[in-house]
């Protein structure tokens, strides 16, 4: 395919795809992380641009913020073969990993507390004779 011929997307199309509303799609637009041609009104996406809202996405459920997605499309684009760009994106990157392994221990020591509480209620329950229900009269 030509650069002509490739594929396109509107707005709704990938709003559907990504199932997420076209006013985030605008926002991360004014944010510099996607940059669709405009045919006057409407905008036009590449697969570029796809292809950044999908890696804007999976960045928000790993935890990164918009800025540091940003950042990192940012050294990207400068020169995908810089040391100095690769050598930024590597902290970046070591850093993100570290936040992450801080937040599962985080989790599974709150895990732990919460399978003790369980277990505490459930032997209080245990312990306590069941009510029982006046009979209902006829």
């Amino acid at each position: 395919m030509t650069k002509k011929e490739e594929k396109t997307y509107s707005i709704s199309e990938l709003a559907k795809e990504f199932d997420i509303t076209t006013r985030s799609i605008r926002f991360y637009e004014d944010q510099g992380l996607v940059s669709p041609l405009r045919k006057g009104q409407t905008r036009i996406y590449s697969n570029r641009d796809r292809v950044r809202l999908k890696l804007i996405l999976r960045g928000k459920r790993l935890g990164f913020s918009l800025a540091e997605t940003g950042q990192l499309f940012e050294l990207y684009d400068v020169d995908k073969s810089s040391v100095t760009q690769l050598n930024t994106m590597m902290k970046l990157i070591e850093q993100k990993k570290a936040e992450l392994h801080q937040q599962m221990d985080d989790i599974k020591v709150v895990l732990m507390e919460l399978v003790t509480v369980e277990k505490r209620c459930r032997d209080i329950l245990a312990e306590t004779k069941p009510q029982t229900l006046p009979k209902q009269q006829d």
